[in-house]
């Protein structure tokens, strides 16, 4: 199951284990549990820190196993086979269990360790999924860190009759003792911060207290990193204000177009953008959104506005608050997502196995989706609003190859129909005829484009027609000393390297600015 290669490689990440881990496996005669106990075993014989146990007594979850160790009251438990993009769940919770320390800041560990009370999580993942393993390789460390903290990463795939039951149609799902916690993606920070009901206090108090920057980067995708770098290495006080660091690219899958990197993935180039800002003196401050933008008075500072009540002020600004996923703004959608509405079809493809889906979007990131659900579900029906695919004509050629898709071209959705529990079908009109028409199906994928991050800055700072920040050549807002870059402006062509190179033009006009504007008394 391990190439020799893996092999040596996972035996190299073993040496740095410190205590013995105990592997008690769950297993029947089946070929999943076959499959688990090979790749098990082949982690037993990669060091003499882990020992393995069978156990074949029907108990729990099959096939599953248990990571301890002892003298460690540790609840950390894999259903499935974690392989694909969970198989960096099961290296990080190997080395964390036999006493690996953690990269998570020493404060967090310790919000972690303090939280009382008993938690039992249960995290639904499919092994296609990128935004999974943040969730379950949070939680797992949880699990390590605090005896009163439980979880399982269950394959949805593999216990599909859970899957069923409980009605879930998006991934991740989280579970806390038995209720439905969260879905999507969410970091240690955000699970803490949920469950730590005082820390959104804390945080206020300690950012409100914060002095006044030289550079404020508000946003953390790949246009805020290089704003923030580029302004630290000017030796400038820089601090960065992001609702989720690393942005949108955090749900990219397949990355193939970002210059002098031949191929990677979202989350590990958010991780690489996240790594670099921390090489230099830049106040990170995760987990803020932004919620007014009030231009420079008399002391010549702006100020930002926070949701959670406080207030950073600095010299200059960058705005790089990105973009998110277009919704299609119909009855029933709202109702229906993470219910059979879907954004990710990389994500949430798998739950619809043999089933009837609809993609929503004819550009290539509604072809390509179609592409990959063809291969997972029964059947795709692709429904564009324009006469025709909009999309690269080599994505057109493969997905007309295809004999389980269906395309409509000339059609607007016009309600997510449901049984009010999940999806059961969309209704659409035809353009051409003024027609509606009904169509059955269990998922809906919605690709039909961005929309900038800009509500919080109406009546502020100038936008286009379409909400993006207009800017000159320089990255210049219409405000003075205010500055914006990647995918939230009126720049063209909506791509990483362009945001990178944005935040980094952007980052140096603000520099040029306050070199050229008195520092206030």
């Amino acid at each position: 199951m391990l190439d020799a290669n893996l092999q040596s490689q996972l035996k190299t990440y073993l040496e740095r284990v410190t205590r013995p881990i105990q592997i008690t496996a769950h297993a029947d005669e089946g070929a999943k549990s076959q499959e688990m106990l090979e790749l098990l075993q082949t982690l037993d014989s990669l060091s003499d820190k882990i020992s393995l146990q069978v156990l074949r007594d029907g108990q729990g979850r099959v096939p599953s196993f248990d990571l301890g160790t002892p003298g460690q009251d540790i609840h950390l438990t894999f259903a499935g086979l974690p392989m694909g993009h969970e198989f960096t769940s099961l290296v990080l919770a190997l080395l964390q269990v036999g006493g690996h320390p953690s990269k998570a800041t020493a404060e967090l560990i310790e919000q972690v360790q303090n939280l009382e009370g008993e938690y039992k999580f249960e995290t639904y993942f499919s092994l296609s999924c990128q935004n999974c393993p943040d969730v379950v390789q949070a939680l797992n460390l949880a699990a390590v860190l605090n005896p009163r903290i439980q979880h399982v990463a269950i394959d949805g795939a593999l216990f599909q009759d859970e899957v069923e039951k409980r009605e879930i149609m998006s991934v991740p799902t989280v579970y806390l003792n038995g209720e439905v916690f969260d879905q999507g993606r969410m970091t240690l920070e955000q699970i803490v911060a949920k469950l730590d009901t005082n820390a959104g206090k804390r945080d206020a108090e300690k950012i409100a207290a914060k002095d006044a920057f030289d550079v404020l980067v508000v946003g953390g995708g790949p246009a805020g990193a290089a704003a923030a770098i580029y302004a630290a290495r000017k030796g400038i006080r820089t601090g960065i204000a992001a609702e989720r660091f690393g942005g949108q690219v955090l749900d990219t899958m397949a990355i193939e177009n970002f210059i002098s990197v031949k191929e990677t993935e979202g989350p590990k180039l958010a991780t690489a953008l996240e790594q670099h800002v921390r090489e230099y003196e830049v106040d990170i401050m995760n987990l803020q959104r932004a919620s007014a933008l009030v231009p420079a008075g008399e002391d010549g500072l702006v100020q930002v506005q926070l949701e959670n009540g406080a207030v950073l002020k600095s010299r200059s600004v960058i705005l790089s608050t990105g973009a998110r996923w277009r919704q299609m703004n119909v009855p029933g959608e709202d109702q229906y997502r993470n219910k059979g509405v879907a954004y990710c079809p990389h994500c949430d493809g798998p739950l619809f196995k043999g089933k009837r889906v609809a993609v929503i979007g004819g550009g290539n990131s509604g072809v390509e989706a179609a592409i990959d659900l063809a291969g997972v579900v029964a059947q795709v029906t692709l429904i564009e609003f324009d006469s025709q695919l909009r999309a690269d004509a080599v994505l057109q050629r493969k997905l007309h190859s295809l004999p389980n898709v269906k395309v409509i071209t000339s059609a607007l959705t016009t309600e997510v129909v449901g049984d009010g529990e999940k999806v059961t079908g969309l209704r659409y009109k035809d353009r051409t005829t003024d027609a509606s028409h009904d169509l059955a199906l269990e998922g809906i994928f919605v690709q039909i484009g961005l929309l900038p991050n800009t509500d919080w800055l109406k009546g502020t700072v100038e936008l286009s027609p379409r909400g993006e920040i207009i800017v000159d050549a320089k990255g210049q807002t219409s405000i003075p000393g205010v500055f914006a870059a990647g995918d939230v402006t009126t720049v063209p062509y909506k791509q990483i390297v362009i945001a990178v190179g944005e935040g980094a033009k952007a980052s140096l006009a603000a520099f040029d600015h306050l070199i050229r504007t008195s520092a206030p008394a």
